[in-house]
């Protein structure tokens, strides 16, 4: 039985995966794409800054609309509706002419992706044991750094060579995947278990969120996913072009970004490790800290190794906070409430996604240096990280109800 339960788990955490790393292709191909469109379509800093936003709007609508459909048709049935709306969307915005229409697909995009997530994290935390959660959902965040080196590895190949819309072409393949998913994955045991009884009403969910039971949770999440989120598409969808404005060439700003990048997969295991050994709030916070010095010490890095060294650190630590936030998320509430709370939670933070980017688009214009934005970014994270410090509550090895 026991082999058995390990097998069923290994395959959810494989499928949901693969899922994961197709959305993390996209968006990572976005920033590199953002560049190669810069110099094609002629675009002001300010355009570039809404085509990263555009797609955090929709991020944000998905997760609200989808978490809510997750308490009421299932979690796997969202998350095979989601993964073929990025992808569908992805293809047919290769063949986008006009900035207009690009933001429109990339708005549905983000839909996709904003939805899938949460609810991906949430279907994979309730179906594998107390003991291996944290480090399960850890694991499954770090398919999102195998999709950005995909990404990465397409976008210093294929974008110079072949064009932006053939990396998009190549992003859709998820669509066909979505299909043979509908064959193979169980839905939640949970989910199954209260999908029987009476469900709560749409309007019980959203109050629920802010009940005495739950509020502090609700505030402490809400808080953390706007300072992170808001920072990581800050920097993160800005990263090659920063390099670009520091003087580096478009070429070697990819290959820059490519190295940077593969950091992210020590910074998942390592806090797939600790996430088990000293709790969900220890991997949070000190995650969060380190990515808040990185921050600082990149904007303000002036020789080529200083802003690799520093770029490594902000990729390990950044994306092993993601890790410990997607594990810790759906921990903070009961199953009939669960894709709502991790939805809205993720909803709240795209805030963030949609005015990072836009941000960063206006201080550029505004001639501000980058070293006195990223240490805009290196604040906000400290906040996230003393929000889980005072108001979060530790999860570890917690049965969930």
């Amino acid at each position: 039985m026991g082999m058995q339960k390990e097998a069923s788990s290994r395959k959810l955490l494989w499928v949901a995966g693969t899922g994961w790393m197709f959305d993390a292709m996209d968006v990572g191909m976005l920033s590199f794409i953002i560049a190669a469109l810069s110099v094609e379509w002629n675009l002001t800093a300010q355009e570039m800054g809404w085509i990263g936003s555009i797609q955090s709007i929709g991020m944000a609508v998905g997760a609200l609309v989808f978490g809510l459909m997750a308490d009421r048709i299932g979690r796997k049935n969202v998350f095979i509706i989601t993964l073929l709306l990025f992808s569908i969307g992805s293809g047919i915005s290769a063949f986008a002419t006009s900035l207009a229409f690009f933001l429109v697909l990339r708005f549905l995009i983000g839909m996709g992706l904003g939805g899938e997530l949460p609810v991906a994290s949430t279907l994979v935390s309730e179906s594998v044991p107390a003991e291996k959660r944290g480090s399960i959902v850890v694991l499954l965040e770090s398919f999102w750094a195998v999709g950005w080196l995909i990404a990465a590895v397409i976008s210093y190949f294929i974008i110079p060579k072949f064009g932006w819309s053939v990396a998009l072409l190549i992003s859709a393949a998820p669509a066909l995947y979505a299909l043979y998913l509908r064959i193979g994955l169980p839905d939640s045991p949970r989910f199954e278990a209260v999908s029987h009884r009476e469900k709560v009403s749409l309007a019980q969910s959203l109050a629920s969120l802010w009940s005495n039971e739950y509020r502090r949770q609700t505030l402490m999440l809400w808080i953390v996913w706007f300072c992170v989120v808001f920072s990581y598409y800050g920097m993160f969808l800005w990263l090659p072009s920063v390099m670009v404005m520091k003087g580096f060439s478009l070429i070697k700003s990819f290959g820059y970004v490519l190295i940077m990048t593969l950091a992210q997969l020590p910074g998942y295991f390592t806090a797939a490790f600790f996430i088990e050994k000293f709790g969900r709030k220890f991997v949070l916070t000190v995650y969060l800290i380190g990515t808040a010095v990185s921050a600082y010490l990149f904007g303000n890095a002036d020789t080529t190794t200083m802003l690799i060294t520093s770029g490594i650190l902000l990729s390990f630590f950044n994306l092993g906070a993601w890790g410990g936030l997607y594990a810790y998320t759906p921990e903070q509430y009961p199953t009939i409430i669960r894709g709502t709370g991790a939805g809205m939670a993720a909803s709240f933070g795209r805030i963030g996604g949609v005015l990072g980017p836009l941000l960063v688009g206006y201080w550029v214009t505004q001639k501000v240096p980058i070293g006195t934005i990223f240490t805009i970014f290196c604040i906000s994270v400290l906040v996230g990280a003393f929000a889980v410090l005072i108001l979060g509550k530790e999860t570890k090895n917690k049965e969930l109800v």
